[in-house]
């Protein structure tokens, strides 16, 4: 066969470049070919290396990014050769494989890679790698092309890599790779491309699924009268819109017309009748997904509608979840589906968006590997023994920051240790294909006697959600996991407003039946009450706990909403699925019981006790507390509580209302007053008392004296003043008195008390009468300070304010005694007030 498959091959665009790809192959161990889509790349490739003598009966393996496109192409391949799948050609993908002794070509998807390389890094038996559809740089893709690029460097210097693509930047990876590059130019024909009018997209609506359901069904119908020859694929982001626009369409497309769906989730025989040709004198419209965009072969295609959509996955490194994004595609996707209308001859394009939007396209989309949850590729590398990302050749290194939240995760499930290398637990998560945390609750499940469940489960978790509610306007009205598994088992009726989805209904079974498999599980029997602890096991970080109906707590303390009337207000739950939005609501979960937190994640128990002052009652109270993250597992009250604590948060509940608002008794706030006179006087002799400065100091004076206190009443019972006073020496309370005199006698013979509550300036508020004599005003403060004097009536009420005593008697007294004098008449007014005795009462009886 060597000697004659080349020339037997059917002549497509890429026939041209084979032998220039053979022959740069043979004296370079890895080539980039660069073909336009409708090239034949896919099909004609490996079926020329076959007679490449480098080849030395070694296997030639091709990568698909999809299992649709891998069994295809493997039975395209066949075709060619007049051989049944799994003769010469065969395929492995996840649950199927067509493989024989005889197999020398075998097209597998993306993953399947990763496990050869696992199991056998040297890739024994292994003649070529094939990386096709690269462009589209999948995790998995970018995965297996480093680990692949290892190999070759350390343990296979003979191994072929062959990376192909249609729009990806052919010369940047060729230097990367230092290889050389193919071209084919391929034989596209021309495509008319319409693009929608700004007032036609405007008219739409300016969200996403109105300006689909008013646009797509309508350019279909449109495209099918203006043309009346060719086959319509339409480019839509995700199956719920191919299934509403397929609503639209139902009844309205010409007898002549069938319609098809085309979506890895379908059944094979639904994707068969959306790929193969119609009958003469029939049409088709094949509504699909990005799916459609490479390696298929969709037959009959002239016509493409693009909606300019697509869904990708977006990990939000801040939640640690990953959700599905509806985004613009990019030009390079744009220009692949247009392509689809020129495989055959002359085709039309109709974009669903303006010219002026075209310019705002990127040029690429972003790669998965800079916008994914890296667990799966974290777990793989410490599998494989990489310590440093870095030393793996990436065409784009992933994120450092990812890489350390998927390394947290890989800790917290046990797949890794705290070096970073892979346990043995770890390496069984890998085996079974799926995601860490789906691999971890099979494991454990099948360690707790609940194999089956755990199986059940995890197929659940990595399907689509196999409700849909009758009518659109519920949406996850029914997020009950162990629900779920009673109708997988068949236990329960369907539930009233919602159907089951068939399709993936049977998915999910054959996929717990193919788990099963793997595990060896013994035990047959369903058991949906265990849902919540095995979806806890898979999500330890979405651990949830009620708070009130419709609203838990998460272990992170976030809140969200959750119909918790739905599970008999349970008070814990494992969560599976989480959107994050404006408000964050959980999707999919399941109770867990108390007693099943505490024995399984018993590691991560913290006691604590916890110490809050109470508002309403002013005093504070102690909890001892049993916390898993931001859950309280358990609480009781503590009589007793640590005094450190009690005074840490009663200190804290004082300082809140304020110092001033603190229960100063009179004579602490004129101690206070003083003290911050002295400062006034002399920085830094003495203590500053302000308001500010006894907040900065609060630990330092005032919490010692909280330790044995629990309230408010308490406080209040402390001693301020002598509080105040501890800290100086008995010298220094000495010169205070007579510093800032607390009183001042008086000539009358009365000890007046001095207000400090203007710092810079004390008063002394005296009858007027009774510092008769008085000639100069007193000092305090070793003579540096006048006291304010309040000079005051019979009555008490201010008449003069004055610090120069003097001056006072020389002038303003002979007016304010004028007024006394009327006022009074009963009391002593005299002409002379330095001579005159002072005194305290009136004339009668002078006091």
């Amino acid at each position: 066969m060597s000697n004659i498959l080349l020339p037997l091959l059917p002549n497509l665009p890429v026939t041209e470049a084979l032998p220039r790809l053979v022959q740069a192959l043979d004296t370079n161990s890895r080539a980039i070919l660069e073909a336009p889509p409708g090239a034949g790349k896919t099909t004609l490739v490996p079926l020329a290396l076959l007679e490449a003598a480098w080849r030395n009966q070694g296997k030639i393996i091709m990568l698909e990014p999809r299992r649709l496109a891998a069994r295809a192409s493997a039975q395209r391949m066949a075709d060619l050769l007049h051989e049944k799948v799994g003769e010469t050609v065969g395929y492995r993908v996840r649950m199927e494989r067509a493989i024989s002794d005889k197999t020398q070509i075998e097209v597998v998807t993306e993953g399947i890679l990763t496990r050869l390389l696992q199991d056998d890094p040297a890739l024994e038996g292994v003649a070529a790698i094939i990386f096709d559809e690269f462009h589209e740089r999948s995790l998995q893709a970018d995965l297996g092309l480093a680990l692949t690029l290892d190999a070759q460097a350390v343990l296979r210097p003979d191994l072929r890599i062959l990376v192909m693509s249609a729009t990806l930047d052919a010369a940047g990876i060729a230097n990367w790779l230092t290889a050389p590059i193919i071209r084919s130019e391929g034989r596209m024909f021309p495509v008319k491309t319409h693009y929608s009018t700004p007032a036609e997209v405007a008219a739409a609506g300016s969200r996403t699924q109105d300006r689909l359901q008013n646009l797509v069904p309508k350019t279909i119908r449109q495209a099918l009268t203006q043309h009346p020859e060719g086959d319509v694929l339409v480019f839509l982001p995700g199956l719920g819109e191919m299934r509403k626009v397929a609503q639209h369409l139902e009844g309205k497309l010409p007898t002549n017309t069938q319609l098809h769906l085309l979506h890895g989730e379908l059944s094979l025989a639904q994707q068969q009748a959306a790929i193969q040709p119609t009958a003469k004198g029939q049409r088709k419209v094949v509504l699909a997904t990005s799916i459609a965009e490479t390696s298929l072969t969709i037959a009959g295609v002239k016509i493409v509608i693009d909606a300019g959509l697509a869904r990708v996955p977006k990990f939000v490194a801040c939640t640690g979840l990953t959700t599905l994004a509806t985004v613009p595609v990019s030009q390079a996707a744009a220009d692949q589906r247009r392509g689809r209308a020129g495989r055959l001859g002359p085709g039309v394009c109709f974009r669903l968006w303006s010219k002026a939007d075209q310019l705002q396209l990127p040029e690429q989309q972003a790669p998965e590997i800079c916008e994914a949850d890296l667990s799966s590729l974290a777990l793989e590398l410490a599998i494989w023994g990489i310590k440093d990302i870095a030393s793996l050749k990436w065409l784009d290194q992933p994120p450092a920051a990812a890489i350390a939240l998927a390394r947290d995760l890989l800790l917290r499930l046990e797949a890794i240790d705290a070096a970073g290398n892979a346990t043995r637990h770890g390496k069984a998560l890998a085996a079974l294909g799926l995601p860490p945390r789906l691999g971890h609750l099979v494991v454990q499940g099948h360690h707790l006697g609940l194999g089956s469940t755990a199986c059940a489960l995890a197929a659940l978790l990595a399907e689509r959600d196999i409700l849909k509610s009758q009518d659109n306007s519920q949406t996850n009205l029914l997020p009950d996991l162990a629900l779920r598994l009673e109708l997988l088992a068949g236990q329960r009726p369907p539930t009233p407003g919602f159907t089951v989805e068939e399709s993936i209904l049977r998915r999910v079974r054959e996929q717990a039946r193919h788990l099963r498999q793997r595990i060896r599980a013994t035990d047959s029997k369903l058991a949906p009450e265990a849902a919540g602890l095995l979806t806890a096991l898979a999500y330890p970080d979405r651990l949830a706990q009620r708070e009130t109906s419709g609203r838990v707590r998460l272990i992170t303390g976030q809140r969200a909403n959750l119909a918790t009337e739905l599970f008999s207000e349970a008070e814990f739950y494992g969560v599976a699925h989480l959107k994050t939005n404006n408000q964050a609501r959980i999707l999919l979960a399941a109770p867990v019981a108390k007693s099943d937190l505490i024995k399984h994640f018993s590691g991560q128990l913290e006691q604590q006790q916890e110490v809050r002052y109470e508002e309403n009652t002013g005093r504070v109270s102690a909890r001892q507390i049993t916390r898993l993250g931001a859950l309280i597992l358990e609480e009781t009250t503590q009589t007793k509580p640590n005094p450190e604590l009690v005074a840490d948060v009663l200190l804290q509940a004082l300082l809140e209302k304020g110092i001033s608002r603190l229960p100063w008794s009179e004579e602490a706030q004129n101690t206070r007053q003083r003290l911050q006179f002295l400062h006034q006087l002399e920085l830094e002799r003495w203590p500053d008392v302000s308001d500010e400065a006894l907040a900065a100091t609060a630990s330092e004076w005032l919490r010692p004296h909280l330790l044995q206190l629990r309230s408010l009443e308490q406080v209040a019972r402390l001693d301020f003043k002598e509080i105040l006073l501890s800290d100086l020496s008995w010298e220094q309370r000495q010169e205070m008195d007579r510093l800032a005199p607390t009183h001042l006698t008086v000539p009358s013979g009365s000890r007046i008390a001095l207000d400090y509550s203007e710092v810079t300036s004390p008063v002394l508020a005296v009858r007027l009468q009774e510092v008769f004599g008085m000639l100069d005003t007193p000092r305090i403060g070793n003579g540096k300070v006048p006291l304010l004097i309040h000079l005051l009536s019979p009555a008490s009420r201010p008449v003069q304010v004055t610090r120069d005593l003097r001056s006072f008697w020389n002038t303003g007294y002979f007016d304010v005694r004028k007024d006394l004098r009327g006022r009074y008449p009963k009391h002593h007014w005299p002409e002379d007030p330095l001579s005159a005795p002072p005194t305290r009462g009136t004339k009668k009886r002078p006091g």
